[in-house]
């Protein structure tokens, strides 16, 4: 029982340093803490005790923290903006290839209404005699 007072403590001594934190120097923010945790009786023997470690600790555990959140958000930045590229990249050339492909069946439809035999028309655009049918939107079975 009195180690879940002990947690209890820490984590309202570790939410003050946080706190304090968002608002002044990190030194400072600790110390604060600190010495209200002891005037409030919050880890009083502990803190009283082992006060210079403690302020040492803190603000190297905090700033590790801190460097960690940096860093895994540099990362998730990076890792987004690469996807973004990707997916331009590839929404460049699906666009491209949807293009083209326009372009042919506008070019058969031409030939189409110009006389021009479906085999001739795939044999000069180099494509099956099928897909010369399915750009001019016609059955197979023609």
């Amino acid at each position: 029982m009195e180690q879940c007072q002990i947690l209890r403590e820490y984590a309202i001594y570790v939410a003050r340093v946080r706190k304090y934190a968002k608002y002044m120097q990190l030194e400072t923010a600790v110390k604060k803490a600190v010495d209200e945790c002891i005037q409030e009786e919050i880890l009083e023997e502990f803190l009283r005790k082992n006060r210079a470690e403690v302020i040492a600790v803190s603000i190297f555990e905090y700033d590790k923290e801190e460097e960690e959140r940096k860093l895994r958000k540099a990362e998730f930045e990076a890792g987004e903006q690469s996807g973004i590229q990707k997916g331009i990249q590839k929404g460049i050339q699906e666009g491209i290839q949807e293009g083209k492909e326009l372009k042919t069946k506008e070019i058969v439809n031409s030939l189409l209404q110009d006389g021009m035999g479906i085999e001739k028309i795939a044999a000069l655009l180099k494509i099956s005699k099928e897909h010369v049918l399915e750009l001019a939107g016609r059955s197979k079975n023609l």
